[in-house]
């Protein structure tokens, strides 16, 4: 299933459809995940629902190869960690599948992307290879034709806000948590943020002490002198990104549904509403597994929209969207 489907989805009926089709493929032809299926549920487990897929921890992207494709992959995804530490490895068929997806997970909620002028204050990131996030702003700054990387030049950084200001060009700067309270504690002119949207991709990457992401965002703004901070979610095993453009609560594209777990039975499935560890299935991970169970704690609702509190602490520390509660 490709953008001529993935993209077209745009309610339950649709998503529910795709979802088990997807399932039926992945037992046919994916030996691990079905074993993993039939060793919880038996063989002849059948989910009548999405919320009924089982979802893999997302330890599985560190101790196995879970890519599934004909073609050698182009690229694979790494996630961040400590020296001598496994990373989750997320090989990737095409990276033009994750350009496509994650240009339509932005222009969802931005519009056209080549109006903005990205500014990327990511400097963790850019200190090692592997990173989805670094080859989505590369690839957004390519497409744009605006923008570029900053790595820890805050007075570089600052004169592209003024440049920007001074023709009137739409701008965004996003940057990891602890970059973005870096250049917070430096004083900028307030004037230079007036117009700009700052959008923080979380993770203190043990540069500073965790805090929450309430407290982020109003130490944020205040050095801003703006009324929001969007963020972005995201993360090495999954191909598609969710935004929150104007308060805590993340919207995810249409082919992503999540919902909660208890974090003392890994096999339950929450109501709507209800705080717990959540589970995604991300339908753009074509070439690996898309039902993933992950470490991260939210709260769900009706909408499909979620927020996010939190990490469970006996989870790795990881450089995703997330702060400790």
């Amino acid at each position: 299933m490709y953008k001529d489907t993935l993209f077209t989805l745009t309610n339950e009926m649709d998503f529910e459809r795709e979802a088990l089709l997807r399932f039926e493929k992945l037992m046919s032809q994916h030996d691990l995940y079905s074993k993993f299926v039939h060793s919880l549920f038996g063989t002849s487990f059948s989910p009548t629902s999405w919320r009924e897929i089982p979802c893999v921890p997302v330890s599985f992207f560190k101790d196995h190869n879970l890519y599934r494709a004909e073609a050698s992959p182009q690229a694979v995804f790494t996630s961040s960690g400590t020296t001598g530490s496994i990373t989750s490895k997320h090989p990737v068929e095409k990276l033009s599948w994750y350009h496509e997806v994650s240009k339509t997970c932005f222009e969802r909620i931005y519009g056209n992307l080549q109006e903005w002028n990205f500014l990327c204050l990511l400097p963790s990131y850019l200190e090692r290879e592997g990173s989805s996030l670094i080859e989505m702003c590369r690839y957004f700054i390519e497409l744009s034709g605006k923008g570029g990387f900053f790595l820890t030049d805050h007075n570089a950084l600052l004169e592209q806000l003024r440049i920007s200001r001074a023709n009137g060009q739409k701008t965004m700067l996003i940057g990891v948590s602890f970059a973005l309270l870096d250049l917070a504690e430096s004083f900028p002119d307030k004037e230079l943020f007036k117009d700009v949207v700052v959008m923080e991709t979380g993770g203190m990457k043990g540069r500073r002490k965790e805090i929450t992401r309430m407290e982020l965002h109003d130490r944020l703004k205040t050095a801003f002198g703006i009324d929001q901070i969007a963020s972005e979610y995201g993360m090495t095993e999954l191909m598609s990104q969710a935004y929150a453009p104007t308060n805590a609560m993340f919207i995810p594209p249409s082919w992503m549904r999540l919902y909660t777990r208890h974090p003392s039975d890994p096999l339950s499935v929450q109501k709507d509403g209800s705080v717990g560890l959540l589970n995604i299935l991300d339908l753009a991970n074509t070439s690996s597994l898309p039902f993933i169970a992950v470490d991260d704690i939210g709260k769900v609702y009706d909408s499909g929209q979620f927020e996010i509190f939190g990490r469970y602490d006996r989870s790795d520390i990881r450089g995703c969207n997330l702060m400790v509660i």
